[in-house]
């Protein structure tokens, strides 16, 4: 079983992991939709992209990289396609953004006993880590992202008896997606987890119950979810958990500080390191933070992926010192609040701002922790 880290992020500076698809493409993904462009084509233009994408974070001094998810239609679509037994449905819950408007989305559903049929991930970092010699970072869904949107009705009736026997299935697809990880040299994984985040929210609760749930049991069963996929990784295999509020074209799926998932999660969960969403109110305080254990870091997602103003390095540095007020400064880090592009379509800003935002990252960091 793995032993917990040293109680410091493994990277003081780093992001999420989606990062803006460039415009040729976004192009070949619809040209291959429509049927206008053959998938050697579009595989070429894709390792193009991700050989750029790769320069890029390496420009803004990032010490740790990914492909930026530019293989993937959204960023947990890739997990679903290559599990066997998954397929897709529409969700029960929306986006919305400041104005009330509101989106429906298609959610991962389960269609009978599903396994693990070959990689999910791992062809992904093997394709960027003869790319760099920055450490490579491979993000996945959270195991809760495969069974929350769609409420009880998650899977075919029939298919599981039980959420624990759906969820014992599931920790042996993560758990041979991250040893064939490690066997291929991979050292760092993330799980994005926004149903925890969710969970968060008074709304959101209240609809988890009226559908006949209870949202403090799934708490439970999320995190003790974490465990089961990633505790018995090598000693020696980073896991950093991220929590987000949702993320599609700046919209957002809940609101609600940490608060009532704040202890069981970050005490409970084996994993090395949180990467916390705190761009805006929705996401409360920092309060929350005083549940860390010493031996666990945070990623502060203080940097807004969502909109094109550059945060002040004084501005950041003042939100670090507040979150110092509970959780001692030398366990945390600095990143974007969530990936730049969860979908191909991306979110509202450019490709310039992405890079002026992970480089300030970089420099924050280096202002504040010296690394």
């Amino acid at each position: 079983m793995s032993t917990p880290s040293s109680g410091r992020p493994p990277f003081r500076a780093d992001h999420v992991g989606s990062l803006l698809r460039p415009a040729a493409l976004r192009q070949a993904w619809k040209a291959r939709s429509a049927g206008q462009l053959n998938e050697t084509d579009f595989d070429r233009i894709t390792n193009e992209s991700i050989r750029g994408v790769v320069t890029l974070q390496e420009r803004a001094g990032l010490q740790v990289v990914n492909d930026g998810e530019f293989r993937r239609g959204s960023y947990w679509l890739r997990f679903v396609q290559k599990t066997t037994g998954m397929g897709i449905r529409p969700a029960v819950f929306k986006f919305r953004d400041e104005s009330d408007n509101v989106v429906e989305f298609t959610a991962p559903h389960v269609e009978k006993k599903i396994h693990r049929s070959g990689p999910i991930t791992v062809d992904e970092f093997r394709f960027v880590a003869p790319l760099t010699r920055a450490t490579v970072k491979v993000t996945m869904p959270s195991p809760s992202t495969l069974h929350f949107w769609r409420g009880t009705s998650f899977a075919e009736p029939g298919t599981y008896d039980t959420d624990e026997s759906f969820f014992a299935d599931l920790a042996k697809v993560f758990q041979e997606e991250l040893a064939e990880l490690y066997a291929a040299g991979g050292r760092y994984a993330q799980l994005d987890e926004v149903p925890l985040a969710m969970l968060c929210d008074p709304d959101i609760r209240d609809k988890v119950r009226a559908q006949g749930s209870d949202p403090d049991r799934l708490v439970d069963l999320y995190v003790q979810a974490i465990n089961q996929a990633v505790g018995e990784r090598p000693a020696d295999m980073k896991i950093g958990v991220h929590m987000c509020r949702g993320n599609f074209k700046g919209k957002y799926l809940s609101e609600g500080g940490y608060g009532d998932v704040a202890e069981k999660l970050f005490k409970g969960a084996q994993v090395d390191h949180f990467l916390l969403e705190y761009d805006t109110p929705r996401a409360g305080d920092f309060s929350p933070l005083r549940h860390v254990p010493a031996d666990k870091g945070v990623v502060l997602g203080i940097v807004s992926s969502k909109v094109a103003d550059l945060e002040s390095v004084d501005f950041l540095r003042a939100r670090i010192d507040d979150a110092g007020r509970f959780i001692n400064v030398s366990q945390l880090g600095l990143s974007p609040q969530c990936g730049f592009a969860s979908t191909v379509a991306g979110n509202p800003v450019t490709e310039a701002d992405q890079l002026a935002k992970l480089a300030r990252c970089v420099e924050v960091a280096q202002r504040v922790w010296g690394d």
